[in-house]
C-alpha cells in the first residue's frame, strides 16, 4: 500500500469497500472528519486511482447465471506467440469475468459463469475453444460458493467502524 495514504484514507476506501453508496457526510462521521475533507480525500482517491470505479455487485444466481467455472487454459508453442490476439478475443467475452496469466503448467486461468451447464458448453466449443492457439482447456464447476467478496484488506484501515 501507498505510504501517501492516512489513516483516514485507508478507513474511507475499507468503507468504500462494503457500501460505496454511502453519502460522504456518512464517511467523514465514521472516519472522524468533516464532510468537506473527507470528500477532498474522496475526490484525490478517485482521481489517483485508488477507487477505479463504483458499482453495484449483482447476485449472479438471481440473474439466471448458476454456474461457474474454473477454466485452466494452455497454449501451443505458436499461440503464446499470439498473447495479445489470445488476451483481446478474451475481453470481449462477457462470459469470462476473471483472466489471470499463471506461471506453471497452464497458462490462464478463467473465472466464468453461464446460465448452466448446457450454456457453458456451448460458450466452450463454439468460442473459448476456438481462440487460436489453444492447446487444451481443462474445466472445473464449481458446485457451491463458500466465500466471494471483492472487498481488500487494507492494511491500516483499522478505525472506528470495525466491520
Amino acid at each position: 500500500m501507498s505510504k501517501s495514504l492516512d489513516r483516514y484514507e485507508r478507513q474511507i476506501l475499507n468503507l468504500l469497500q462494503a457500501d460505496a453508496s454511502l453519502s460522504t457526510a456518512a464517511i467523514a462521521a465514521q472516519v472522524g472528519l468533516s464532510p468537506s475533507p473527507c470528500w477532498r480525500r474522496i475526490d484525490r482517491l478517485e482521481r489517483e486511482g485508488y477507487i477505479r470505479s463504483r458499482v453495484a455487485l449483482v447476485d449472479r444466481a438471481k440473474v439466471g447465471l448458476r454456474a461457474q467455472i474454473f477454466a485452466q487454459i494452455k497454449l501451443n508453442a505458436h499461440g503464446r506467440a499470439n498473447l495479445d490476439e489470445f488476451t483481446a478475443a478474451i475481453r470481449d467475452f462477457p462470459e469470462v469475468l476473471e483472466c489471470y496469466v499463471l506461471m506453471g503448467s497452464v497458462d490462464f486461468l478463467l473465472r466464468i459463469v453461464a446460465e448452466d451447464i448446457e450454456a457453458y458448453e456451448k460458450f466452450f466449443f463454439e468460442q473459448l475453444s476456438q481462440i487460436p492457439g489453444v492447446q487444451e482447456v481443462n474445466s472445473t464447476v464449481a458446485l457451491s460458493e463458500i466465500k466471494a467478496t471483492t472487498r481488500l484488506p487494507i492494511p491500516g484501515a483499522e478505525g472506528r467502524h470495525t466491520r
